[in-house]
C-alpha cells in the first residue's frame, strides 16, 4: 500500500510501470518540501524490491526494512556534515563515486538497487556531471530516484536521463479531512495546520507531531514585526543575518521569504474584507490592527519587492545587497493605531 496521500497520477503511473515491467532506470520526482517526494520514492523502493503479490505490501520483511532505513540496497544520498558538524551546502563527488560503486554491484538482498538523492539540486557540478555518467549507463537492477523543489537548477542533461513526475500540494480541504481523521488534533488546530502547510501534508503532520515547526514560524513572525517596526539600523542588520544565512543554508532564507510572501497577501485579504480567505487564521489580531496603516498600494507593491528579491536570488545575485533593498522597500505606516496592537501582539499556536 503505498503510503503518500493525494498523488494518485504518479501513484498510478508507477503502478502501471511496474505491472507492465517498463520501469525506468532513473526518476526525477519535482514538488516543494514535505509534499511526499520521499515518502513516494520509499513507496518504489519498496514496491519493487516486495515480496507480496501486491506491492508495495508495507508488511514484508523487505517493505517493513526499507521503512526503517536499514535496507541495504536502498540508500538516500543527501546533505552531510564536515569534520566540525557542520552541514556542508553541495552533495559532493565522493558521495556520488561511492554510489556509482555500489550500483556496479549486484543487489545483496533484494531484487531491485534503490538510489534516493534527496536535494537533487544542491549536486555539485561536478557530482552532477558524474552523475550524469552512470545515468547514461545504467545498470541492471537499479533505479535511481532524484528529488527536488526544482529542476531547473539541475543539469539539463540530468533531467532528460529521467522520468519525471510532479508531485502538486493538495487542496486545504483535503489536508483538512486526513487531520481531522487523527484522534490526537483537534478540529481548529486541524484547519490552521491545513492553512499553513501550502498544500504539504508532511509539514502539517510534523508540525502537529510537535517537531517545533510551529515554534519556528512564531519565532520568524514576531521578528517580522519587530523588523517592519523597527529602524533602518536594525532592519540592515537584519538583511546582514539573513544574507549570512544564505551562504550556509540558503533553504532557510527561502522560508522566511515565503512567510513574508503569506504575511503581507493576508495583510492585503484583511484590507479587501476577505479575512476569511487568509492562510493564517491565528493572526486575526495583527492583521486587522496593521491594515489600516497601509494603503492597497503599498501592500501591493511590497508582496512584488519579495517575489523580486526571491527571483534576484535564485539568479545568484548578492544576497546582501538584494535583502538590504528588500529591507528599505517596507513600506512606510500612514498611522500609529496599528503601532499599538503589532508591536504588542506577540504569536503563538500553542
Amino acid at each position: 500500500m503505498w503510503q503518500v496521500a493525494g498523488q494518485a497520477r504518479a501513484v498510478s503511473l508507477l503502478e502501471r510501470s511496474l505491472k507492465q515491467g517498463s520501469l525506468a532506470h532513473a526518476y526525477l520526482f519535482v514538488g516543494p518540501r514535505h509534499v511526499g517526494k520521499m515518502t513516494l520514492a520509499r513507496g518504489l523502493a519498496q514496491a519493487v524490491n516486495c515480496s507480496s503479490g501486491e506491492p508495495p505490501c508495507g508488511e514484508c520483511g523487505s517493505c517493513q526494512r526499507i521503512a526503517l532505513d536499514k535496507h541495504s540496497d536502498v540508500q538516500v544520498i543527501g546533505l552531510t556534515a564536515d569534520e566540525n558538524g557542520k552541514l556542508r551546502t553541495e552533495i559532493g563527488i565522493n558521495q556520488i563515486k561511492e554510489i556509482e560503486h555500489s550500483s556496479s554491484l549486484p543487489p545483496f538482498e533484494g531484487k531491485y538497487k534503490v538510489f534516493i538523492v534527496d536535494g537533487a539540486e544542491l549536486l555539485s557540478n561536478e557530482a552532477g556531471n558524474s552523475l550524469l555518467k552512470t545515468l547514461e549507463e545504467p545498470a541492471d537492477r537499479v533505479i535511481f530516484v532524484l528529488l527536488t523543489t526544482d529542476d531547473r537548477l539541475l543539469l539539463p542533461t540530468v533531467v532528460s536521463r529521467c522520468q519525471r513526475l510532479e508531485l502538486a500540494p493538495l487542496p486545504a480541504g483535503e489536508i483538512e479531512a486526513v487531520l481531522n481523521g487523527r484522534p490526537d488534533i483537534e478540529p481548529q488546530k486541524a484547519k490552521l495546520l491545513a492553512r499553513l502547510c501550502h498544500g504539504c501534508l508532511g509539514w502539517a503532520l510534523l508540525a502537529a507531531a510537535g517537531d517545533g515547526l510551529l515554534e519556528q514560524r512564531a519565532e520568524r513572525i514576531n521578528k517580522l514585526l519587530e523588523v517592519v517596526w523597527a529602524g533602518c539600523e536594525e532592519r540592515f542588520a537584519y538583511a546582514d543575518q539573513l544574507a549570512t544565512r544564505f551562504s550556509q543554508r540558503r533553504g532557510l532564507v527561502w522560508e522566511v521569504l515565503d512567510l513574508w510572501l503569506d504575511f503581507w497577501r493576508d495583510l492585503m485579504l484583511v484590507k479587501l474584507g476577505c479575512a476569511g480567505s487568509v492562510t493564517d487564521i491565528a493572526l486575526g489580531k495583527a492583521l486587522v490592527g496593521m491594515a489600516g496603516d497601509y494603503s492597497l498600494a503599498q501592500i501591493r507593491t511590497f508582496i512584488a519587492d519579495i517575489r523580486t528579491a526571491r527571483e534576484q536570488l535564485g539568479r545568484n545575485a548578492s544576497p546582501r545587497l538584494v535583502l538590504e533593498v528588500l529591507m528599505l522597500g517596507i513600506p512606510e505606516r500612514r498611522g500609529a493605531t496599528g503601532k499599538t496592537l503589532a508591536a504588542q501582539f506577540s504569536v503563538n499556536y500553542g
